[in-house]
């Protein structure tokens, strides 16, 4: 198999939501795979730090703010990152937020904020990226997902209700934009520790449960995620489009802790 299937050199990758977690690692990924960067946040200047560290990695980068619950921001970055580049060839829409709350406790607000972030801000992002990709029949649009995009925990109503549509709304897009070129996949991750979920993690009993439901028996490493946000920006997935990629350690397979299996017949 030729490397060349996964080489990115060349290519301009926007990746939104880049100021921390998961959003910083996808970004490294895909410089050090050769593409060039585009970097937002809704505070530019949290950006140059990161910025800086893409730059030594000896690419090209650029940061621009957005706030994707904002339609006018929205479109100006993309004006922004085409104008910088000329030609965006890969979209990957991080950019969420959460809610973490008991169902009867969530307010409209609380929804408004996770979807009008994580779904409708995802689509017209992606809009708007994808009006510069149809001209050149070539594009790869990756969502991000989560295991929420295929399995309910409580807590978590709005943000399992936003990653869902995620799921759906790629699909639909793959339909939409595949004739011209442009090849639409959701990333779903598991259970990852990132700024939004680090308090889960400093309970040692909610870590040993998450664990015993994951078959391979710990939550994910960011550089989990490398091989295949890259293997979906590149040539390697050319003929891949609408599909959810879990990237979970096996707990969307609905494995139960050994405590309980043991009981059963």
């Amino acid at each position: 198999m030729s490397k060349a299937l996964f080489d990115l050199t060349g290519q301009v990758a926007l990746v939104t939501g880049t100021s921390r977690g998961l959003g910083q690692y996808f970004a490294r990924a895909l410089a050090r795979a050769g593409a060039d960067l585009i970097l937002t946040s809704r505070k530019r200047e949290s950006l140059a730090s990161f910025e800086s560290e893409i730059k030594a990695l000896g690419r090209r980068v650029v940061s621009l703010e957005l706030d994707v619950r904002d339609q006018r921001s929205i479109e100006n970055m993309a004006a922004e990152a085409e104008s910088a580049f000329g030609q965006i060839h890969i979209l990957v829409n991080n950019a969420g937020c959460n809610v973490r709350k008991p169902a009867l406790d969530i307010t409209w607000d609380d929804w408004n904020l996770v979807l009008d972030t994580n779904l409708r801000g995802s689509f017209f992002v992606a809009q708007a990226v994808a009006r510069g990709m149809v001209p050149h029949h070539y594009g790869r649009v990756i969502n991000i997902g989560s295991v929420t995009s295929v399995a309910g925990y409580a807590g978590l109503g709005p943000y399992t209700a936003s990653r869902g549509g995620i799921k759906q709304l790629t699909m639909s897009l793959a339909d939409d934009w595949g004739t011209h070129g442009i090849t639409v996949n959701c990333l779903a991750p598991g259970w990852f520790r990132t700024e939004q979920n680090k308090v889960l993690y400093e309970n040692k009993e909610w870590v040993d449960y998450l664990v015993d439901r994951i078959p391979l028996k710990r939550p994910g490493r960011p550089d989990d995620l490398d091989g295949a946000i890259v293997f979906l920006a590149s040539e390697a997935s050319r003929y891949i489009t609408g599909q959810t990629l879990l990237v979970d350690g096996g707990i969307s397979t609905g494995a139960t802790r050994a405590t309980v299996a043991q009981k059963e017949p």
